[in-house]
């Protein structure tokens, strides 16, 4: 018998992808966290323009400087957050930034609290750097249970914190994001916040942790905001006494970003902005279709303020008839427990799959 670490062997494959593996040819795919768009025409030219000009080499490890200069004025036009260059390393996606602060951070033991349910990679990249994960249960309306989180507070390591949020789609206001934050500062916890979907917010705005305490690490990426996805390109800021750790472990697992990711980066952050704002309208009307037909059923549920995702109570049972009617969706169990009488849709796809979404659940939920 082969013989395998144990920490291999304590996680398991992602349950999204198993789903989206397993879709037959008609479904109608709802469960991947992917934009449907084309990355915008002038960050592809300039990515095109950095392979004609042979800019295909190892960059710096922590990435381009020109590229994290344009980052350190991202993070203090449209966050209010003060990051020098030095304190930003570009990484492949949103991931990388994550495990690399949860393996610089977490020592065997240490207690990181998470919300269940919560993004699916949080609880694995936990256990692989030997923590303990703590889970904090949602409210009813699938906000943070405050309450519950100030109790698990003292003597946490990290709390990870996701607004807007994947799965459910929801957005903490900012007095809760404050008051999260300045409680988990007083108890001497890290705040790590992945803000990948900040600029996907219909109904309210965005608040980063790191505005209301300095003990933050803040994780975004390219990859939602300029359709991205397979571009891989995140970045991950913080004290500069934790960007140096980070910084250890990124270069032995990845040595630097791809080069030419990182020149297209240069111009989604530099250059035209309108269509973040084209792709966020748009996935407003796709959220307003799937909620209405859902809501035309009797499908009761907390209407999304943000990213791309539906966190529907459906059960387990209408869950799967959903996916025998051809309609690709996630259990909510891939989540964590307590999402486990729950699915979640993903509306990052046309109007037209929606709307035949619809129409092909409605023998099975309309009531």
């Amino acid at each position: 018998m082969k013989k395998i670490s144990a920490r291999a062997r304590a996680i398991e494959m992602s349950g999204i992808r198993k789903f989206f593996q397993a879709a037959k040819p008609d479904s109608i795919n709802m469960a991947l966290g992917q934009p449907d768009f084309i990355t915008p025409d002038h960050i592809r030219d300039a990515a095109v323009k950095a392979i004609h000009e042979g800019k295909t080499g190892y960059t710096f490890n922590a990435g381009l400087p020109e590229l994290r200069e344009a980052l350190s004025e991202k993070f203090e036009t449209e966050n209010n957050l003060c990051y020098n260059p030095d304190q930003i390393i570009v990484t492949a996606g949103a991931g990388e930034a994550l495990f690399i602060a949860i393996q610089s951070l977490v020592e065997n033991g240490d207690r990181v609290l998470l919300t269940d349910p919560g993004f699916v990679s949080y609880e694995s990249c936990v256990r692989l750097a030997g923590g303990t994960p703590d889970f904090i249960p949602l409210t009813d309306d699938l906000h943070i249970h405050e309450e519950t989180l100030y109790e698990k507070m003292d003597g946490a390591r990290l709390l990870i914190l996701n607004s807007p949020n994947n799965p459910t789609g929801t957005v903490e206001s900012e007095e809760t994001i404050r008051s999260i934050t300045e409680t988990a500062m007083d108890a001497g916890v890290t705040i790590l916040s992945d803000e990948v979907y900040e600029h996907i917010i219909y109904d309210t705005i965005h608040s980063s942790a790191g505005t209301f305490g300095e003990d933050v690490i803040t994780v975004n990426a390219a990859s939602k905001t300029y359709a991205m996805t397979g571009w891989r390109l995140g970045f991950i800021a913080g004290p500069p006494e934790y960007m140096e750790q980070c910084l250890k472990v990124h270069q032995y697992c990845q040595t630097c970003a791809t080069s030419i990711s990182q020149y297209a980066g240069v111009a989604a952050y530099t250059g035209d902005q309108s269509c973040v704002k084209m792709m966020k309208d748009e996935y407003r009307v796709r959220r307003d279709i799937l909620v209405s037909g859902l809501y035309d059923m009797g499908v009761r549920f907390p209407k999304p303020q943000g990213a791309f995702y539906t966190f529907v109570p459906l059960g387990r049972e209408k869950t799967q008839e959903v996916m025998d009617a051809g309609v690709i969706i996630v259990p909510g169990d891939a989540f964590g427990p307590s999402g486990a009488e729950y699915a979640r849709f993903s509306y990052a796809t046309s109007r037209e799959n929606i709307n035949a979404a619809v129409e092909r659940m409605r023998p099975v939920l309309e009531v």
